[in-house]
């Protein structure tokens, strides 16, 4: 126990020549909290639980040590934020800040018998990583692949009941006297079964009927009312001859006969065999879920809480020691595409792949990207690591609807704070990253409103980069940071197309703005909105291009939009028209609509407006676009004169000019 004594007998020496009574008391607090947490370690007589007794332990000389050199290597894993604790006071220590490392265990110690604050350990070092989930979690969900029952019973059906089926036929086939029954515009025509009985044909019959015995004990048996069942219920009763059948019977067996002949040749024709070789093959393909489990088994080589670094060691075909009856088959690509979601990658490879989809996947990896970022202000690289691991694992833990201390509140990470650099660069850092996801946002999904969840994270890089961005949530009120957009939307736009198409309000009053309220925002989506229901939204989302406007406008994305528009406006406008014409589908519509006005705005709308479909329930609203892009306006009930009509998504069409 030298190491904690060490610090112990510091303390000490402090507390007795310290001039200042408040530092002699709080390093006081330091000693009976090291002096308790010694004692626990060595005596025994606290019999701490199994939780307690490995926190304490990783205060001693051994576990201090540990942590140091999981710190040097970086091979630990911080699962919960909790795991990060004794990480840092190790740091504190070994840096020289004992007080501090002390204060921290002071805090921690109520602690201990309920929370461990120890990290997970892993073979490789970790770090901070852009990828959608880990390998175990997609390893996980490989290995709950099934084979489907529909999937199960045409496999059972083309391998067991098809051969057993092809067999019934031509027992009964060699029974009929003349041409074999054959189907004419519905009607049977042919010779009639159970008038010729081969030598063989009993001893047939015995080998069948023992065959189907097995496969119905092992198998799905076959549906009652089928030709099937029918053939194989009269064979019962015909151990010698049809003496048991009567006429009804036997025409039955003639009917049967006369439609899979029919339908798929006589039994041994080369139409027949053809159609079976071909469900053979079928059926000898492994099913995915077999592929599935050889995918996840592949996965077992990397490390289980990492990503993949590519996916070409896990692509390849299956080999005879994975699955010998899969031997040589191919990983299907819809397979690949879920091992992908654990790549590691740029979050612009990984929007081009389709691993991130929409605007909410892109909002959850967002925050390793911000992990990253916000351990880039600390100096030391032991610590940086530290911290964005528990920056990361508090982030997920939000995910889950977490309502406790906030991020900055955790004792351990109040303690990094004197150690965090908040220089120029590191803030040019951070406005450099939330430009960059801003324009992959916009440029994967142009489209998409932006979703709530990622707007918060837009809203934590800005704040990291010292940005106060007036970003808007759908969420019960208007606030002012809602009129603040407004604000910026008409600066910015003023004169633009989309200030025109939606009738812009000029300016806003200079008030002084209360952040809790915003009156005339309200007032001024009431009045545009005029009563039509969910119209109060969707005003306010015009009025602030819900957050488009002031991206653009506080990261200079200008140039890059001026550059990207027409693409962004091609592709929005397409996919409005596309929607159906349904009440939801309009709310889509009108939606994708103003982006791609927007978008629009920032360059010239000739080429994407001469392209444009007409759908009959769109057939106004293009009207209206084209005649306000050629300088027309609409009238207060959101017509022009040439039929045109403003989309909105709301029940009224028109929305009232002004405001």
């Amino acid at each position: 126990m030298g190491y904690a004594t060490g610090r112990l007998q510091r303390a000490l020496e402090r507390a007795l020549v310290a001039e200042d009574p408040a530092v002699r008391r709080r390093a006081a607090a330091r000693v009976d909290a090291w002096r308790e947490a010694l004692d626990a370690m060595t005596s025994g007589r606290t019999a701490p639980g199994e939780t307690e007794r490995l926190n304490l332990r990783y205060l001693g000389d051994e576990g201090l040590a540990e942590l140091g050199q999981a710190l040097r290597t970086g091979r630990y894993r911080v699962d919960v934020p909790e795991d990060s604790a004794l990480l840092v006071v190790a740091w504190l220590l070994e840096h020289g800040h004992d007080a501090a490392a002390l204060d921290l265990v002071a805090e921690l110690r109520p602690l201990m018998h309920r929370l461990r604050f120890t990290p997970a350990w892993s073979t490789t070092p970790s770090g901070a990583v852009v990828r959608r989930n880990t390998v175990d979690e997609v390893r996980a969900q490989l290995r709950q692949a099934t084979v489907r029952p529909q999937i199960a019973a045409t496999r059972e059906t083309l391998q067991v009941w098809n051969p057993l089926y092809d067999r019934l036929v031509a027992l009964w086939c060699d029974t009929v006297d003349g041409d074999l029954p054959y189907l004419t515009d519905g009607a049977v025509e042919g010779g009639w079964p159970c008038r010729v009985w081969p030598d063989d044909w009993v001893e047939r019959r015995r080998r069948w009927l023992e065959d189907y015995k097995l496969a119905a004990e092992l198998h799905q048996p076959r549906p009652w009312r089928s030709n099937f069942t029918r053939l194989r219920m009269a064979l019962e009763l015909c151990p010698d001859d049809s003496s048991a059948l009567d006429g009804r019977a036997v025409g039955w067996i003639r009917r049967a006969l006369a439609n899979t002949i029919s339908a798929r040749g006589t039994p041994g024709s080369a139409d027949r065999e053809a159609l079976r070789r071909s469900q053979r093959e079928a059926a000898a393909q492994p099913a995915y879920a077999t592929l599935a489990h050889v995918l996840s088994a592949r996965l077992d080589a990397f490390p289980r809480a990492g990503g993949l670094p590519e996916l070409a060691p896990i692509a390849g075909p299956v080999d005879c020691t994975e699955a010998p009856a899969a031997a040589g088959a191919a990983i299907p690509a819809h397979l690949l595409a879920k091992a992908a979601r654990a790549l590691e990658a740029p979050i612009g490879e990984l929007v081009e792949r389709g691993v991130i989809g929409s605007g909410e996947v892109l909002a959850e990896v967002i925050p390793q990207v911000t992990a990253q970022l916000l351990a880039a202000n600390i100096g030391d690289p032991a610590l940086a690591l530290v911290y964005a691991q528990t920056c990361a694992a508090f982030r997920r833990r939000l995910d889950l609807g977490y309502a406790g201390p906030q991020f900055g509140e955790l004792p351990w990470v109040d303690a990094i704070v004197p150690y965090r650099d908040h220089s120029p660069h590191a803030t040019r850092a951070a406005v450099q990253t939330l430009r960059e996801t801003t324009t992959v946002a916009l440029g994967a999904f142009p489209e998409r409103v932006l979703p709530n969840q990622l707007v918060r994270e837009f809203g934590e890089l800005a704040a990291t980069a010292g940005l106060q961005l007036p970003l808007v949530e759908d969420v019960a009120g208007f606030t002012g940071t809602w009129r603040a957009a407004a604000v910026v939307t008409s600066r910015v736009l003023a004169g633009s197309l989309y200030a025109r198409y939606y009738d812009l309000p000029a300016d806003w009053p200079t008030t002084r703005i209360r952040w809790r309220r915003a009156d005339d925002f309200v007032e001024a989506c009431n009045r545009r909105a005029a009563g039509a229901n969910g119209a109060m939204l969707e005003q306010s989302h015009i009025l602030t291009t819900r957050n488009l406007a002031v991206l653009v406008d506080a990261l200079d994305l200008t140039d890059w939009l001026r550059e990207a528009a027409p693409e962004l406006a091609d592709r929005a406008f397409a996919w409005a028209l596309r929607q159906p014409a349904s009440s939801k589908g309009l709310k889509g519509a009108a939606s994708a609509w103003r982006q791609g006005i927007f978008y629009l705005s920032y360059c010239d709308p000739g080429r994407t407006l001469g392209g444009l479909r007409r759908p009959a329930h769109l057939e106004a609203a293009v009207t209206g676009l084209l005649e306000v892009a050629s300088g027309k306006r609409f009238d207060a009930a959101g017509r022009t004169s040439n039929g045109g009509r403003r989309l909105l998504g709301s029940v009224r069409i028109a929305t009232p000019a002004g405001a």
